[in-house]
């Protein structure tokens, strides 16, 4: 692939026709429903540098690469979002590729199943490289109609009595969509800050700014394949340090969710599928 392209067209097809194929199969084997054992729920506590003791316990539940249609079907993400609701959330936070290689019949789903998600304050993401090969425009008014607020190359503020926490968000590194000058343009210069990017790896570049305590991410699907003692093995563009949990990276936290859906192959070894409640803790209570 290179720019904006789509990867070999030929094989796109075949990929999307895979998809839709695999995606019948299984909804007549009756093997679409959701199991709440196959999702792993994971609390993370981060402390956030110049937070006010106003957001303290504040949470953030991050879901990533959704893949509708893949393995994750309507049925299956229904689910997930009703589990996501009762973690109770004040924000949700996606982080993109809601979709993988068909989007035709499944767009109808995804507004319907994104407009169950019940954040105490709001629903925020950015877009992923499948979302721009599928059609960006798409997706992004399914987001608006979902009541979910786009922030790819974007800052949401959140206010509490006269504090204020700053999401930003980039949009697909992989495509050369990101404009974090566009970002750092309308970012305050202090204040606890949160980034989301679709590619980890983008990291090395967000941490250099000195604004952001924590970046969160997904991409990388944790590999789908996790061997215990050696980790993540399965590694690509923009997920080859940074493929899955938490790292240091300078003074920043990155966050690699290990995604809800899969890619190309339906399957998962030691890497389930996950969901991300962080806990934002001040600095003072800590």
């Amino acid at each position: 692939m290179k720019g904006t392209d789509l990867p070999d067209l030929k094989n796109f097809r075949i990929r999307k026709k895979l998809q839709i194929a695999m995606s019948k199969s299984m909804e007549k084997m009756g093997m679409h429903e959701f199991d709440s054992c196959h999702f792993e729920v994971v609390p993370i506590d981060i402390i956030i540098p110049e937070l006010d003791p106003v957001f303290d316990g504040f949470t953030v539940a991050h879901i990533s690469d959704i893949h509708l249609g893949q393995w994750i079907s309507t049925e299956r993400l229904k689910g997930v979002i009703d589990l996501v609701n009762e973690q109770n959330p004040d924000i949700v936070a996606i982080t993109g590729d809601f979709v993988s290689y068909a989007i035709d019949h499944l767009i109808e789903d995804l507004e319907e199943c994104l407009k169950i998600l019940k954040p105490q304050d709001v629903s925020l993401a950015v877009l992923g490289n499948h979302d721009h090969w599928l059609g960006a425009n798409r997706i992004r008014n399914v987001l608006k109609k979902s009541g979910i607020v786009d922030i790819s190359n974007d800052v949401y503020t959140l206010k509490k009595k006269d504090a204020s926490i700053y999401f930003a968000g980039v949009d697909s590194i992989t495509l050369g969509k990101h404009r974090l000058d566009m970002v750092m343009d309308k970012l305050p210069e202090s204040g606890p800050a949160i980034m989301l990017a679709h590619e980890p790896d983008f990291a090395d570049i967000s941490s250099t700014t000195g604004r952001f305590s924590l970046q969160i991410s997904g991409h990388s699907h944790g590999g789908q394949f996790i061997i215990p003692g050696l980790g993540t093995f399965i590694r690509g563009s923009n997920f080859l340090k940074y493929p899955a949990g938490k790292y240091q990276v300078g003074e920043m936290i990155q966050y690699t969710n290990r995604g809800l859906g899969t890619n190309v192959f339906w399957i998962r070894i030691n890497c389930p599928p996950e969901i991300t409640v962080f806990s934002l803790k001040s600095q003072e209570n800590k």
